[in-house]
């Protein structure tokens, strides 16, 4: 999924962010409340990570923007001041989850994952056929065997099967799986692929090419 991490302590947003990747996720990082507005007006992210104490524009009224634009996308909160005013506010406002600094990592991750099942109506399991994902453990299994995947191949995967049955653009692939400062590849995509597909298709799962449209996991490929 594609995060949008909005935090002008440097130190944290970079261990933040290495975290989040680690799972695989895409991760932006802005500083300022008017680089998130502008950031979030885009509307290609699926999680935004907000802190309150931002320059130029507060974290509260990114959020209040965010909502007059009618975006659902869900708002996890961040906060030195962790008061039950503060909180209210936050909430009221239309945020989704708040976090008091400092916290530990497994709960912020845990909480984005929490966030991220919500908005998309998914349970912590996704299945095609006997290939099972752990969206929680970040661990898949073929007929309850575990497969060796990298993280990007996990990314990948995840993408087309929580898609099961449409096709997933390369664009598409490129803003969920990567962040602004990566380096992408006229090939990288494909590449990906590739290497998925050489571990899935010897258990009798395919991944579709749509020629000038993208990939396709297909229901009717799914083996039981």
């Amino acid at each position: 999924m594609r995060i949008l991490l909005v935090e002008d302590d440097k130190v944290l947003a970079d261990a933040l962010s290495r975290a989040l990747v680690q799972s695989a996720h895409a991760v932006d990082i802005v500083s300022t409340g008017e680089e998130a507005d502008h950031a979030l007006a885009l509307g290609i992210y699926d999680l935004a990570i907000l802190d309150i104490g931002l320059p130029k524009l507060s974290g509260l009224d990114v959020l209040r923007r965010l909502r007059a634009r009618k975006s659902t996308m869900p708002v996890l909160m961040l906060t030195a001041f962790d008061t039950l005013q503060d909180r209210v506010r936050g909430l009221d406002l239309g945020a989704d989850d708040y976090l008091a600094k400092p916290f530990d990592l497994p709960e912020l991750e845990a909480r984005v994952r929490a966030l991220l099942r919500r908005s998309t109506n998914s349970t912590p399991y996704l299945e095609h056929g006997l290939l099972r994902f752990d969206t929680v453990g970040r661990r898949v299994f073929y007929d309850k065997k575990p497969l060796d995947l990298s993280p990007r191949e996990l990314a990948v995967l995840e993408l087309l099967m929580m898609r099961e049955g449409r096709v997933v653009g390369k664009e598409q692939m490129v803003n969920h799986l990567y962040g602004w400062g990566d380096e992408v590849g006229d090939n990288a995509i494909e590449v990906n692929v590739y290497r998925l597909r050489k571990k899935l298709e010897p258990l009798g799962c395919e991944i579709r090419t749509v020629r000038g449209m993208g990939y396709l996991m297909d229901r009717g490929d799914a083996q039981t």
